[in-house]
């Protein structure tokens, strides 16, 4: 967490080193530390942590080495001490983004754990807005709890608890259609929960004047997925908790968007779903009808979460938002393009597009806009209904599903889609191994410039 100002004669300060200034900021210690340093071997390589002792043994400094390209969340590194208050010194280039990334690097998913971790304290650095970067840290916070959360805790109606509880805390009005007005209304969305126990449901809340900018935000929930009749291997579903993690993404950003007041009509939707097996599930070959009126051939059971958003954007278009915006753990092929780091982003829109890149750039936060290439459009034929939900070919995977989920929206003035992975399968600055917000401090820093005050 963030202290005030006040507290920084009795903080440490942990100065960040490169390894080309490695020597010349060394030459300026008192000789005592320069010494221990040398002995200790520090040159300012990247990941180097090294504590510097005053006479009572106490912290006097913490250096933390930069290597030749720093991290923006390097200073998260003082994670490692579990106590203590610390204070940013010298080497930070973006004070806003180092104290960011010791906040987020601060995160521990204890919720489980019979001895809950100590966390430490870092001083407000001069300029920095506290309360904002408090809202961001909370709303990544929301993110990652709800996809650390294992899938027997985390159903469709606890992650519609969760969305409650967040629209009771701002105030915003939320609805939730089950049962049969689900399978009258969504009926891809019902057909993809029909096998399991926890029957599938859609959360719908919106805040905000009524006259501001219309912003949805529309999240796959799918709380497990076993690939339904077409099972997963073993290996392939060990991760499936976090298939929700579309839907813990616009939670996530909501949260930011609801506590900093923005003057816009924010609406979120998430179809909530366990992709399950029973005698009762959908099969590969049958058709589904969609809200859209669009009938929608089935390749693949393991392709469910396209015919969730499917209905719910169909939904959101109705009523012509002014920015509509999807997140999904969408597709492998994704991932083999672009790796865990780097969430695929499609639209349109260009200006929105080169807007959300540059700004992913400034706060740490990348996404990388691929095409909506429309040849592929073909391989999404089918002889039997107006679209297959697969493609045909095995090619270009990410692209053929965005295509398809383009096919239920019309009215949008803009629209983008989001296909990511969601989790860090390693630990990094700023980034513990397990559950990742990905792409929504992007999208909540350009939402800000655009209708801040």
């Amino acid at each position: 967490m963030l202290t005030e100002a006040l507290d920084i004669d009795r903080s440490t300060p942990v100065h960040g080193v490169t390894k080309a200034d490695a020597d010349a900021f060394l030459s300026r210690l008192p000789a005592e530390h320069a010494t221990f340093a040398k002995a200790s071997a520090f040159s300012g390589a990247r990941g180097q942590v090294l504590a510097l002792p005053d006479a009572a043994g106490r912290f006097a400094m913490v250096l933390i080495g930069l290597g030749d390209a720093p991290d923006p969340f390097a200073a998260s590194a003082i994670n490692q001490f579990s106590e203590g208050t610390f204070s940013l010194g010298e080497g930070w280039s973006d004070p806003n983004l180092s104290a960011l990334g010791v906040l987020l690097g601060n995160y521990r998913f204890d919720a489980y754990k019979s001895q809950k971790a100590k966390t430490h304290q870092l001083v407000r650095p001069t300029g920095v807005d506290g309360a904002d970067l408090a809202r961001i840290a909370e709303g990544v916070t929301l993110t990652r709890d709800l996809i650390n959360t294992p899938a027997n805790d985390l159903g469709p109606a606890e992650l519609a608890d969760a969305a409650k509880a967040l629209a009771k805390k701002y105030g915003a009005s939320l609805t939730i259609t089950d049962g049969e007005a689900l399978e009258d209304g969504f009926p891809m969305i019902a057909a993809v929960g029909a096998a399991s126990t926890r029957p599938p449901l859609l959360i719908d809340f919106t805040w905000g004047p009524s006259d501001g900018a219309k912003i949805t935000l529309v999240g796959k929930g799918v709380v497990f997925d076993t690939g339904g009749l077409n099972i997963k291997p073993g290996n392939s579903m060990a991760l499936m908790k976090k298939d929700m993690g579309g839907a813990a993404q616009a939670l996530g950003l909501a949260s930011m968007i609801m506590d900093r007041g923005l003057p816009i009509r924010l609406r979120v939707l998430i179809g909530a779903v366990e992709n399950a097996i029973s005698g009762v599930a959908f099969r590969p070959g049958d058709v589904l009808r969609s809200r859209k009126g669009l009938t929608v051939e089935i390749g693949n059971t393991d392709a469910e979460g396209r015919l969730v958003l499917g209905d719910a954007l169909a939904f959101a278009d109705e009523e012509s938002p002014d920015l509509m915006v999807d997140f999904a753990t969408l597709t492998g092929a994704a991932r083999v393009a672009l790796g865990p780091d780097l969430p695929a982003f499609y639209t349109k829109d260009k200006a929105l597009a080169d807007d959300l890149t540059l700004t992913g750039e400034d706060v740490a936060d990348p996404i990388w806009p691929m095409p909506l290439w429309p040849r592929y459009e073909r391989w999404l034929s089918s002889s039997v209904a107006d679209i297959s939900h697969i493609s045909s070919q095995p090619f270009a995977g990410s692209i053929t599903a965005a295509l398809f989920l383009q096919r239920f929206v019309e009215n949008a003035r803009s629209y983008a889609h989001y296909d990511v992975y969601a989790w860090n399968a390693e630990a990094r600055p700023g980034r513990p191994k397990g559950g990742e917000a990905q792409g929504i401090r992007a999208l909540y820093q350009w939402l800000c410039v655009r209708y801040g005050d």
